[in-house]
């Protein structure tokens, strides 16, 4: 299985290869698309209706503003979709967080923290590790040395 990781524009990459660099470390195969939710909206909802079929196992989807990128992708699958509000400069990313935050009942959006793309993937990880025990091993490693590096921290 591997990840899709889509974003509303180019910019806002810079927050999003993070999820990349996390993906990459562990191995993950991923896809990355910038897709607009009110732009590109036929072509939307072909790449998220076929996810399954290009063997996605879970959706990043980052956006600022107004964000819909992950609303969106969530109403037109049942994959697992993660949410990563980008700060925008009118009102610092608290738009983009509480929009994705708010989805309805039945709908589910996992939304991590206003850039939080590194975040976005190590849950994408988790998701996929419940039935890979390889990804599963990986990320008791990564949590050992975090946990290490806190230990070995002199002041």
């Amino acid at each position: 299985m591997k990840v899709s990781i889509i974003m509303g524009s180019a910019s806002d990459y810079d927050v999003m290869s993070g999820a990349e660099q996390i993906l990459a470390s562990f191995g993950v195969e991923f896809e990355k698309r910038v897709i607009s939710a009110h732009r590109t909206l036929d072509f939307m909802i072909d790449y998220v209706r076929q996810a399954r079929s290009r063997e996605v196992g879970v959706i990043i989807a980052g956006a600022g503003g107004a964000a819909h990128l992950a609303g969106v992708a969530a109403g037109l699958t049942t994959l697992p979709v993660v949410a990563v509000p980008i700060q925008t400069k009118a009102l610092g990313g608290l738009d983009s967080l509480l929009s994705e935050v708010q989805m309805p009942t039945g709908i589910p959006v996992a939304t991590v923290a206003i850039n939080g793309a590194k975040n976005a993937a190590l849950l994408a990880v988790e998701i996929l590790a419940v039935h890979d025990d390889d990804l599963t091993l990986k990320l008791s490693r990564y949590r050992q040395e975090m946990a290490q590096k806190v230990l070995d921290t002199k002041i």
